[in-house]
């Protein structure tokens, strides 16, 4: 059977696994413990095919489930005859790669990112860093529905191991490699309002930030268990970037992570919002100059604004797009062999910096490193993105239905193309991680974009809206 690594295949069926690993709402199905032991226990079956013995790194975020989540995996893992160990609270891409830094057979993150407080997660990382493909979580899942029958006749309960704190060691690694993305940049002319959004980055940041000379004011940087991404994080980035913009206030940018700071969005000293697309206009510019954009390629999704194309094209920089999603942005820069691509939420992927996915952490350090070299201001260096009018609706459904079989949605999306043609963009999907439909729709018209917008999402909500 095929090892756990980085190739991805083409999309299958799959019933646990969305874009972003296992999610759902903590203590219920499939994040009840029954389930959870499962989950760890195919796990471990799984690696001992390939791996001798079976290391598996577990961290979590700050919700108050991912403790015993943690432990039920754990004890899983165990009973399959696994070597766990803990990395406590830290955040996704530190996982990724502290499990291929310290040779973990696997690692396994707790979390459900930006989801609110009562939801939780379980992403898994192949012993390179990289996500798992859809064919192996394909694999993966028929195991877990096996040990799920196999269970019912054993008993699965029980505390588990301790995972809180996890080694602390493992964390100082993760903090000093970051550091050493950015050696020899002086960042002492920066204050900085960061903001971690109650979740993972609250155990880092003080071990990045300060000790790079960086003049950095924490917010949101006392996790409860339930105020992960409560009004705060990249969910709600208004809130720092009005801090910013406060008289007197005198920060050069805002930095705000989600709830496993796998990514980052910005505010400018003006108190502008600064997404994705920005973020890889300003990182392809100064790659490029520096010889380390590889095929003057960038890889960015369905999602990514139209403005963002027109911008990298003046520089002379291709721009791909992937299906929604890390992995798939990933998928296709491995493909094309680009060092950069990204998502316009904040997900970018620095290929040249041997991450292997994307870092919130990372991310802020690349462009602090971009602001000193160019010795320019945030707004400058994104100034010439002209955005096109955007908009965005999420519809809860009851369930997702391939969009072709659906008579009336297909119909509001065809007039929404034809009647756009060249001057605008159409994305209609389902959330991988939640049972929304997402309808994009982008035009240099305000008034066609809100028409067709308000008619696609009405089509989906009277056909199968809850």
């Amino acid at each position: 059977m095929t090892a756990l690594s980085s190739k991805n295949t083409p999309s299958q069926v799959r019933q646990l696994f969305g874009t972003d690993g296992i999610r759902g709402v903590a203590g219920e199905y499939p994040l009840d413990a029954h389930t959870v032991f499962a989950i760890g226990r195919a796990l471990g079956s799984r690696l001992s095919e390939t791996h001798s013995p079976t290391r598996v790194l577990i961290g979590q975020d700050t919700r108050e489930s991912s403790e015993w989540i943690s432990r039920a995996l754990a004890r899983g893992l165990l009973s399959a005859g696994a070597e766990v160990a803990s990395a406590g609270v830290v955040t996704t891409p530190g996982v990724a790669y502290l499990t291929r830094t310290h040779g973990f057979s696997a690692g396994i993150v707790i979390s459900a990112s930006h989801n609110p407080w009562m939801d939780n997660g379980i992403k898994v990382f192949g012993a390179d860093g990289f996500k798992l493909s859809d064919e192996i979580e394909h694999q993966i899942e028929a195991q877990i529905f096996y040990h799920l029958e196999e269970l019912e006749r054993a008993e699965s309960e029980g505390e588990g191991p301790a995972m809180l704190p996890g080694e602390e060691n493992l964390r100082d690694d993760y903090a000093a490699w970051l550091r050493s993305q950015v050696e020899g940049i002086d960042f002492s002319r920066f204050r900085v309002l960061l903001d971690c959004a109650n979740g993972a980055a609250s155990s880092i940041v003080h071990l990045v930030f300060p000790p790079l000379n960086v003049a950095t004011v924490f917010t949101h940087i006392s996790p409860t268990g339930r105020n992960i991404n409560a009004n705060c994080g990249a969910l709600h980035p208004g809130e720092v970037a009005q801090k910013v913009a406060q008289p007197g206030a005198r920060f050069d940018l805002g930095i705000t992570f989600d709830g496993d700071a796998d990514r980052a969005l910005f505010s400018d000293a003006q108190g502008n919002i600064v997404n994705g697309d920005a973020v890889l206009l300003l990182a392809a510019r100064d790659m490029q100059s520096h010889g380390k954009l590889d095929k003057d390629t960038v890889v960015a999704t369905t999602m990514s604004n139209m403005g963002l194309e027109a911008a990298l094209k003046r520089s002379g920089i291709h721009m791909l797009r992937a299906a929604v999603g890390d992995k798939y942005v990933l998928e296709e820069m491995q493909k094309t062999g680009a060092t950069l691509g990204g998502e316009q939420s904040g997900h970018i992927l620095f290929m040249d910096s041997d991450a292997t996915t994307g870092d919130g952490i990372l991310t802020a350090l690349r462009v602090l490193e971009v602001l000193a070299r160019a010795g320019k201001s945030l707004a400058e260096l994104v100034a010439d993105l002209k955005v096109f009018p955007q908009v965005i609706r999420n519809i809860k459904v009851r369930e997702k239905t391939p969009l072709k079989d659906l008579p009336a949605v297909m119909t509001a999306i065809h007039a929404a193309e034809k009647d756009l043609g060249e001057s605008g963009r159409v994305v209609v999907r389902y959330s991988g991680t939640e049972r929304l439909a997402r309808v994009m729709i982008e035009a240099e018209s305000e008034e066609k974009m809100s028409h067709h917008a308000a008619a696609i999402s009405e089509a989906i909500q009277q056909t199968i809206g809850i």
